[in-house]
């Protein structure tokens, strides 16, 4: 189950433990039931002092184990076994439950603990997502803060019956109390803002009565993180504000090839940006997102930054880093099932479709990477590309044409999803020589057909080229005073996160001497 190098970790974690608790486990006679048994064993094994293991749990789901600690009841439960991206998230849960406090801000925490009403949540999850573990934590962390709050996690690969029976056909998918409550990423704020109507005002309210920064960078990519360190090292009063930390890298799998770092995946290299940060006196402030700008109404004067909650902060200068998002086909039948067939990340979403055949709208290197991945999984992969040829990389063309389940549509111009039932159950497409419709039977489609820059609330501000993204020049000025921009949400071409990261350095060092020469 776990190899020396990571017993040796756990291990040493689980000396943090103060406080006792048992996992009581619902176990069957099937192989994933042995497995379970044994990782508990090994855990309960490690702490016999503090861990007890009982194997008398009556659960419904087998295999599962739920956490219950001195004078309750269990509140956390697990279904299925929590490995792969969902170590940290078993790793955590045994911390928290064992006393070791938990690393929110207190005030967060003291929401969490008020929350009213007895709510069960429900997570449905797939090893492979690296979109999971957050909203995972976050709930597991309300079930042991607050006693009226009960969390179940789910991995969907081990229920299949029961994911089909509910139609979950992308992950995260949250239920609250058996209806559904929310699908894709959120995070600890963003539940209790959810839950608790006032948090917004409150939050407003906070952000609105900041002192005026030097400079706000809005953002928290590469393109962010890298003008925050810049300007932080000037000495100058540096603040972020970002809908996500991390930004379009908390989404990518794989990062190959960062100078310096050969390989690194997605959520532990958006870890260490935010890391990286936080070692300077920046002041983060994430999961908000903009909602206007408006520049100086003098020379010299005051820049502000509207947030969707109603706050508004204010600055001698701004740099613009909201990176890009995944575009969308614009086709009848994506908005509908979207979530229900219509997915956008293959590796979060794949094992749903274990066994059923899909298709990829794209390409381009994602695309085809996409297409490699899902042939693992997946029963058929049909990858539909509107050119004459492929845009990938040769070397993941060569991949793709050695797998057996894979076939590849040139000159495929989709114009629907279609399905039944509220899924997914074909994709009509035209040939762009012949002008022939075509159907394809599928049930999942997966879209990787590019990006587009995160700027619609810029629009009438600052200047945006015919594609929308933000006019700089060389040293990333816009043609704002004051107001400059980086990364994948400007002009710049080659949106790579090495080119973002030294975009946002040039970014906040103009942004710095154009402070310096105004004489702000």
């Amino acid at each position: 189950m776990f190899d020396d190098q990571l017993k040796t970790q756990l291990a040493a974690y689980l000396q943090r433990v103060v406080r006792p608790f048992t996992l009581v486990a619902s176990l069957g006679d099937d192989a994933t039931s042995a497995e379970m048994r044994e990782m508990l064993q090994t855990i309960a094994g490690m702490r016999p002092d503090m861990i007890t293991l009982r194997e008398d749990g009556q659960d419904a789901r087998k295999p599962s184990f739920t956490l219950v600690r001195e004078g309750d009841e269990g509140r956390l439960r697990f279904a299925g076994l929590p490995l792969g991206h969902e170590f940290t998230s078993l790793v955590l849960a045994l911390l928290w439950s064992g006393g070791h406090p938990p690393k929110q801000e207190a005030d967060l925490l003291e929401q969490v603990r008020q929350l009213e009403g007895e709510l069960h949540f429900e997570v449905y999850m797939s090893l492979t997502c690296h979109s999971c573990p957050d909203v995972v934590q976050a709930l597991s962390l309300m079930a042991i803060l607050n006693p009226k709050i009960k969390t179940t996690v789910i991995e969907g690969g081990a229920f299949q019956q029961e994911v089909n029976e509910r139609e979950i056909m992308a992950v995260p998918t949250v239920y609250l109390n058996g209806e559904m409550f929310s699908a894709g990423h959120m995070e600890l704020a963003q539940f209790v803002a959810k839950l608790d109507t006032g948090a917004a005002r409150r939050d407003a309210e906070k952000l609105s009565a900041r002192e005026a920064f030097d400079m706000l960078i809005v953002g928290g990519g590469p393109a962010g993180a890298a003008a925050a360190v810049y300007a932080a090292r000037k000495g100058i009063r540096t603040g972020v504000v970002a809908e996500r930390f991390g930004g379009q890298v908390n989404d990518t799998l794989d990062i190959d090839n960062y100078i310096s770092v050969p390989h690194t995946e997605g959520p532990q290299f958006s870890a260490a940006l935010l890391q990286h940060v936080r070692e300077y006196e920046v002041d983060v402030m994430n999961l908000q997102r903009a909602k206007a700008l408006r520049p100086a109404a003098t020379p010299g004067g005051l820049i502000e930054v509207e947030l969707e909650n109603g706050g508004v902060l204010k600055a001698k200068s701004v740099v613009l880093s909201t990176g890009a998002r995944w575009r969308n086909m614009g086709v009848p039948g994506e908005d509908e099932y979207r979530t229900k067939g219509v997915a956008y990340c293959p590796s979060c979403d794949g094992p749903l479709y274990k066994g059923k055949r899909v298709a990829v709208i794209g390409g381009g290197n994602s695309g085809i990477e996409a297409a490699i991945d899902l042939a693992g999984v997946v029963a058929h992969v049909t990858v539909l590309e509107f050119m004459p040829e492929l845009k990938a990389d040769a070397v993941l063309q060569k991949k793709l044409k050695s797998l057996p389940n894979v076939d590849v549509i040139l000159n495929a111009q989709t114009t629907e999803v279609l399905g039944e039932g509220g899924k997914v159950n074909a994709l009509a497409w035209k040939d762009r020589i012949s002008g022939v419709q075509q159907r394809l039977e599928v049930e999942g489609v997966f879209v990787q057909i590019g990006l587009l820059p995160n700027t619609d609330w810029l629009k009438g501000t600052v200047e945006l080229s015919h594609t929308g993204e933000i006019m700089v020049d060389a040293r990333g000025q816009t043609n704002v005073p004051g107001v400059f921009a980086a990364g994948d949400c400007t002009t710049v071409p080659f949106k790579q996160i090495v080119i973002a990261a030294g975009a946002g350095a040039t970014a906040a060092l103009a942004a710095f001497d154009h402070l310096i020469r105004s004489g702000q």
